[in-house]
């Protein structure tokens, strides 16, 4: 069983504090408030976040107690330890340095170690960035990036709020899209991946969103020979940025 307070150095909590943090332009993954915070506290803080694209959950006060013992007027900001990068900004530096894009879309995976080993994977496959969307996905915190052996200190992320638009953008920008998925009858051993290009990789409760799935160029999947019926998606990556990286070497 996991230490409710084992990212307490992820935390920001207090009315002020969290303010301050915003203002600061600190990097936050969420924000929970109290449910029925007291209303002259949450009125400042309200008025703060106006505007802003924060993501907000509001939970009952025990929750907040077994995050902190500590006072924290019904607020708390979870930090995260890297600055998230923005999609456009790294794909115009990949191609003012003459490379091919290589990105990998994380579509709602949401165990923050799946993430972790898999951005560690992608860092050696040589993946230029992760993508993942701002709601229902794990984000960067002190056990992904553990768990990542550091590679999230080395391999941007780009927090998006419409995977679908993101996926359109590349697309207009010349990537080739490629979801891995078992609704194909294609291998990823079949499929060209040694261009531009971007992997989708869905969740562990049911894979890649039909939406994505239809804006992709094409499906691949990886061969199952026993009986589970699936590979755990940090396997699948592997599998399928491996064999990207195979066609790379040897086309």
């Amino acid at each position: 069983m996991r230490n409710n307070r084992e990212e307490i150095s992820d935390l920001v909590f207090g009315v002020r504090a969290v303010i301050e943090a915003v203002r600061a332009e600190v990097e936050i993954n969420k924000i929970m408030i109290q449910r029925g915070m007291q209303k002259d506290l949450f009125k400042e803080l309200k008025e703060e976040l106006a505007g802003k694209n924060y993501t907000l959950q509001f939970v009952p006060l025990e929750k907040l107690n077994r995050l902190t013992r500590k006072n924290h007027q019904g607020v708390i900001a979870f930090t995260s330890p890297i600055k998230y990068q923005n999609v456009e900004d790294v794909l115009q530096e990949i191609f003012e340095n003459g490379d091919e894009p290589n990105f990998l879309i994380l579509d709602r995976i949401t165990d923050v170690r799946n993430f972790g080993a898999i951005a560690r994977t992608a860092e050696c496959s040589g993946v230029h960035a992760i993508i993942v969307p701002s709601k229902n996905s794990a984000l960067v915190t002190g056990d992904a990036i553990k768990t990542s052996a550091g590679a999230l200190h080395k391999i941007p992320v780009c927090k998006v709020d419409d995977l679908s638009e993101t996926v359109q953008y590349l697309k207009s920008s010349g990537l080739r899209i490629v979801a891995c998925t078992e609704k194909t009858d294609n291998f990823v051993f079949d499929v060209t991946l040694n261009e531009p290009s971007a992997i989708i990789m869905g969740s562990e409760e049911d894979g890649i969103s039909k939406e994505l799935l239809d804006l992709a160029h094409q499906r691949a999947k990886v061969p199952l020979l026993g009986t589970i019926g699936s590979y755990n998606v940090g396997v699948a990556t592997g599998i399928i940025l491996y064999e990207k990286m195979r066609q790379l070497i040897t086309s």
